[in-house]
């Protein structure tokens, strides 16, 4: 699962990309590692942005100059997560957390790809990636981890990009993470319907019959522990008293809504399939507060804290899974 870090494993080295330098990145990555500096030694994170960037709290590495244009903030956030790819990829750094960035600045750079993910994915040249929101804490009180099985994509393209082949690798990636990075002997994940009630015995739809079932029945001739599907109204709630470590959702804002409703500012957005670990805050660039310095930067604390907690259990060999 890639090059274990060079650095004391009991204290994974991380990388921090500023994220687009006109929104709130730098100025939640500043006050997220001040947060931190009681509990993480400074010396365990290095630091990347465009130079005037430097939070001067931990190690900091220029990356080129921002000349003030949209393409020019999508090349220098892009070239903080080239840098701290290769610095993962040669086991100098156990993961990377990504400042929030902005999908038309990247394109404006000249990446055709749909965000962060997909970037990485590229760049890192994994097989297959996926997108996991989670936050061990939320304000129901219990944990919540949502895969989602398609992301950005319109609501009336879902069947074309929603496959068993989609179904199947995204849980087996799901549960060969929750037990590697998260150390469930045997996760429990749920399969989200995709029609009201889960069609009603297909009063409302036959996909959950046609497309879900096939998939939950051929995973658990694998041996993995999938249940489903179970209907919307009622999986996160399962999830959030304990019944499943993770909720694999089919399409985007089936998964979000849930997911933002008992956790938005202190979740994080997790990249599953890398040979690193990757976590980033599960919001956007804000850009209409940038500047002002009223930004939380709670979830970007969270994802530092959980970079640094998948990244031991990854890659400190001494400490095995529990």
């Amino acid at each position: 699962m890639g090059t274990a870090p060079t650095s004391d494993s009991n204290r994974p080295r991380l990388v921090v990309t500023m994220g687009d330098p006109r929104g709130i990145g730098p100025e939640v990555v500043g006050k997220a590692l001040a947060s931190l500096i009681p509990e993480l030694p400074p010396d365990s994170f290095l630091v990347l942005g465009p130079s005037g960037s430097d939070p001067a709290l931990t190690p900091f590495e220029a990356i080129g100059n921002w000349d003030g244009t949209e393409a020019g903030a999508g090349r220098v956030t892009v070239d903080a997560i080239r840098r701290g790819v290769n610095l993962a990829l040669e086991g100098t750094v156990a993961a990377i957390i990504t400042g929030p960035s902005h999908k038309p600045a990247i394109q404006a750079a000249g990446w055709s790809v749909p965000g962060q993910t997909e970037l990485l994915q590229a760049l890192s040249k994994a097989k297959d990636v996926g997108m996991l929101m989670s936050a061990e804490r939320t304000r129901a009180g219990g944990a919540l981890r949502v895969l989602l099985a398609t992301t950005h994509i319109p609501l009336r393209e879902l069947f074309q990009h929603l496959t068993k082949d989609v179904l199947l690798r995204k849980c087996r990636l799901l549960s060969s993470a929750l037990t590697s990075d998260w150390g469930f002997e045997r996760p429990r994940i749920g399969i989200c319907a995709v029609n009201p009630h889960a069609s009603d015995g297909g009063l409302f739809g036959s996909e959950e019959e046609e497309l879900l079932r096939p998939a939950v029945d051929q995973l658990k001739g694998e041996n993995l522990s999938v249940e489903g599907p179970f209907p919307a109204d009622t999986i996160f709630r399962r999830a959030l008293e304990g019944e499943l470590d993770a909720v694999v959702a089919p399409y985007h804002d089936v998964g979000m809504a849930a997911f933002k409703s008992v956790s938005f500012g202190t979740g994080v957005n997790v990249t599953l399939g890398l040979p690193f670990i990757r976590t980033s805050p599960d919001h956007g660039t804000a850009f209409d507060i940038a500047g002002s310095g009223t930004a939380d930067p709670t979830s970007t604390r969270e994802a530092i804290l959980l970079a640094a907690r998948l990244a031991r259990r990854r890659f400190d060999t001494h400490s095995g899974h529990k």
